[in-house]
């Protein structure tokens, strides 16, 4: 996130005792061995992230730093220190927090993870707020800047676009009537949480709340405003626009068609592979109710030319907007996987999570545990898991008797809707209506307001406004969303509700609350039962199927209501023994209602079900390694259907080309990040999407070479002399084997057996605010060293990238987790950062090495576990 300016312990409220101790180094925690595939012999040792220590190297950049920052050497050195160490948490001993009416124990472990005990309900939320504001709170407030479109107010003009987005699409506006539908308890949680928080920030003010503060306050006037519960309802919003599915898929197959057929555009968007599995293998929809046991008009709108500006300007809109709200690439999304007792070694259910969304510095995740010290109605929570900082309660994780898990159920919950508009008015059904307007202010560090003019008509707000000059260029067309999360709901309610389910039972009830976003929910019990429920608001189609935007002045193509919740796909103890999720299809063809077009092409899916498939029928039973097995596979499932053509080629003149080629001949098909193979097949893939795709697109369309390019191109490749080969296949894939090993020894030299995946595929991890706008030593300061992964786009170790911008990651595995439902304490988890958002803080990148390397922490549950683990323990007092 760009700004407009380039280039001490904690103080407690009212201390007893103890002291800031958050800057030692941890001890480090047992863990399982490393899943990944061993390097290869002549392979160098990989070089591990630099160490967070980066204030012991001022004294050497001391100039520098007095330099950018417009100090004295001396007083730049003193200064940093003072920022940097002003926030660490106080992690031991006791303090005093007013808003209290207990004690409550916070104990960290070795990585500095928090496990809450609290007699009552408010003290367990009001305790999680104020914990999670000492290790997040910068990101916290740049979170609740980004939902209330306020961003620009931290970080002046550069972000005003985004706040016009955000604006026009009303979260916050959405998130306030939300918050007043949402039940007595759930309210009661979420003022609880907010008056936590602001707990915390009554004492710390500026660099005592984190360094970044510091930095910011060299450039503006700044400060933190009370946390208020809408706060923490207003993230959901953000979390279902990068969670959305098909947007993008419906104005890239709009804007293709300016230049293509019909007949082509489908081409690029081809059907599921019938050799990939759905989610639910079996059922229908009888009698009113989705049966697990029973058996069972698209729209093709010529998109008006004249339409294409508008579209083109959403477009443009999205892809600017930061890092946080966007996914980048098809193939990726989440994987879990529930494995019944019957298959497991251990005789009870294994579930395996891994959500994949943009990498973050801090990760999206806290790991956290929140428990009651004596579980009644009052206080009825002993859940574990990751929670999201700003907001209350578990998302993913386990209480005592049941576990769960998310992925994005890709379902279509958003319409594009083209408006014929004239002047302040807009054409339906044959008669003029008037736009809905309103103006909103949007406040810029450094510079003057600026005045929003909102529009929208009876199909919601139109996103195709927000740049004057796209806006202007419309020619009478403009760009309506129609989305679900625009409509209050309580998916709030949910939160909480699974978070104190006991059984299936109540698992589904708290499921059928949670409306936005749509997901994949994965289900295990200490019982032995497994299961899946498709939860959320599904819209129903009058016509149509989603996958191209509608016209708007008919109604024609409006929703007639969202699929009932008992007739939503979901299945208990399937007889496969095991239930694989991945962003695929729910539900084959027997299915009445459309749930999306556009689900992911089921790469991941296939591979986690032959793995799983291959241990039953060898009549082995799974176990933990196993699973951790499956999430560390790095096969690419297309390599195999590409390389056999490029092998069978004529022999090429280019002698590296030759040495790439026998890489291919002698190639597993896995993607680790020492691979030569893998590195020469991604360069030839470019060049392929370059040359048979991007070259025929309008520019606008983006080629990022994920799994619909995979499957596209799996279509098209028997047919030699297809328009997307230009006439000749042969003569397009050698051109790109020759332009790959050029590549490949220019930037790694010319011993083909010395090229590695990893030298191109890198994470950066980078702080998404002062990180990406700041002065080089303040992004020196918060970012991380880059680290070279294993993976790719639509396999399992989904590290994706867009191809058009080169291999640098930009999807991850942003946790990964394991539940053992025979023993709760034997449960593995990891982080993609660390819980600290402290810069330099030794949990700010302390799990980093270890998710890299597929490697997983103990995740304590009983409360002698706990204690065991425990390395820091606080306590709060009224």
């Amino acid at each position: 996130m760009q700004t407009d300016h380039d280039e001490s312990p904690e103080q407690p409220g009212e201390p007893d005792s103890g002291t800031a101790d958050g800057a030692s180094e941890p001890e480090p925690a047992p863990h399982p061995e490393p899943a990944t595939p061993p390097a290869a012999p002549d392979s160098a040792p990989e070089p591990q992230p630099r160490p967070r220590t980066r204030f012991r190297k001022l004294k050497i950049a001391s100039a520098v730093i007095a330099g950018l920052l417009a100090l004295t050497i001396g007083g730049g050195v003193w200064w940093l220190n003072t920022s940097l160490h002003a926030s660490y948490p106080k992690t031991s001993g006791t303090l005093r927090v007013p808003g209290l009416t207990a004690q409550v124990e916070v104990d960290r472990d070795a990585q500095g993870v928090p496990q809450v005990y609290a007699s009552s309900s408010h003290d367990l939320f009001f305790a999680q707020g104020y914990v999670q504001a000492q290790d997040r709170f910068w990101q916290m407030d740049v979170y609740r800047h980004i939902t209330a479109g306020r961003l620009a107010e931290m970080f002046g003009s550069s972000q005003v676009d985004t706040d016009k987005f955000i604006r026009t699409m009303g979260w916050r506006t959405v998130a306030e009537q939300e918050y007043s539908t949402l039940n007595a308890d759930t309210k009661a949680y979420l003022t609880a949480y907010s008056a936590g928080v602001n707990a915390y920030l009554k004492d710390h003010k500026g660099s005592k709340a984190s360094v970044e503060y510091a930095v910011l306050g060299l450039q503006t006037d700044y400060s933190p405003y009370e946390w208020t519960p809408v706060d923490s309802v207003a993230w959901l919003k953000a979390l279902a626009w990068d969670l959305r599915d098909n947007m993008q898929s419906e104005i890239d197959r709009a804007l293709a068609s300016q230049k293509l057929t019909k007949d082509q555009v489908d081409q690029l968007f081809p059907p599921y592979p019938s050799d990939h599995p759905t989610i639910v293998h079996q059922g229908t929809v009888t009698n009113g109710a989705f049966d697990q046991n029973a058996s069972s008009s698209d729209v093709t709108n010529a998109l008006p030319a004249d339409a294409a500006p508008a579209l083109a300007s959403l477009s443009h809109a999205v892809s600017t907007l930061p890092d946080t709200l966007q996914p980048h690439t098809d193939g990726v999304g989440s994987n879990s996987w529930v494995v019944s007792g019957a298959l497991t070694s251990t005789g009870k259910p294994l579930l395996a999570n891994d959500p994949h969304l943009a990498p973050q510095l801090p990760s999206i995740w806290y790991q956290m545990g929140l428990h009651c010290t004596t579980l009644n109605a009052d206080c009825p929570f002993d859940v574990t898991g990751f929670t999201m900082p700003g907001t209350p309660g578990v998302v993913i994780g386990h209480t005592p008797t049941i576990a769960w898990g998310f992925t994005n159920g890709t379902e279509d919950v958003t319409d594009l809707v083209l408006e014929k508009v004239s002047g302040d008015s807009y054409e339906y059904n044959g008669h003029q209506l008037p736009l809905t307007t309103h103006q909103e202010t949007i406040k810029v560090a450094g510079g003057k307001p600026i005045t929003l003019t909102i529009r929208a008509t009876n199909q919601g707000p139109l996103v195709s406004d927000t740049d004057k000059d796209l806006r202007s260029a419309g020619n009478g067309y403009a760009v309506a969303l129609r989305w679900t999360a625009l409509h209050p709901s309580n998916t709030a309610d949910a939160l909480f509700e699974v978070d104190r389910a006991t059984d299936w039972t109540s698992f589904r009830a708290a499921a059928k609350d949670f409306a936005v976003p749509s997901q994949n929910m994965i289900y295990a019990d200490t019982s032995g039962n497994i299961g899946y429920q498709t939860p959320g608001q599904i819209p129903i189609r009058k016509a149509g199927d989603g996958s191209w935007p509608v016209p708007g002045w008919t109604d024609q193509y409006e929703w007639s209501g969202y699929i009932p919740f008992d007739e939503l796909p979901h299945v208990l103890n399937p007889s496969e023994g095991f239930i694989a999720t991945a962003n695929n299809p729910i539900i084959g063809s027997q299915y009445p209602y459309t749930l999306s077009k556009d689900f992911d092409y089921g790469y991941r899916a296939n591979e986690i079900t032959k793995r799983l498939q291959a241990s039953t029928a060898a009549g082995k039973k799974i176990d933990a390694d196993g699973m951790r097995a499956i999430q560390s596979d790095t096969r690419n499932e297309f390599a195999s259907v590409l390389v056999p053509y490029l092998t069978r080629l004529p022999p090429s003149s280019s002698q590296q080309t030759k040495d790439g080629r026998a890489l291919l001949e002698n190639w597993d098909y896995t993607v680790t990040d020492k691979s030569p193979a893998a590195a020469y097949f991604y360069e030839i893939w470019k060049y392929i999407c370059k040359d048979a795709f991007s070259a025929k697109l309008p520019t606008s369309v983006e080629v990022d070479g994920g799994d619909q390019w995979f499957a596209a191109a799996t279509t098209l490749l028997p047919d030699a002399t297809s328009f997307w080969w230009n006439g000749n296949r042969d003569t397009l894939l050698a051109k790109a084997m020759d332009e790959a090993s050029k590549d490949l020894t220019s930037n790694q030299g010319s011993n083909a057996k010395l090229w590695e995946w990893g030298t191109m595929h890198k994470l950066k991890p980078t702080n998404q605010t002062l990180g990406t706008g700041g002065p080089f030593f303040v992004k020196w300061l918060v970012n991380g060293d880059p680290v070279s992964v294993s993976g790719g786009s639509a396999v399992v170790d989904a590290t994706s990238f867009d191809i058009t911008k080169g291999f640098t990651v930009d999807e991850v595995p942003s946790m990964r987790m394991l539940v053992d439902l025979s023993n709760l304490d034997a449960s593995t988890w990891i982080n993609l950062t660390g819980a600290s958002g402290h810069v330099d803080d030794a949990h700010y990148l302390d799990q980093l090495p270890l998710w890299r390397t597929f490697r997983t922490l103990p995740w304590a549950y009983s409360r002698a576990a706990v204690q065991a683990a425990a390395k820091d323990t606080l306590l709060l007092t009224p």
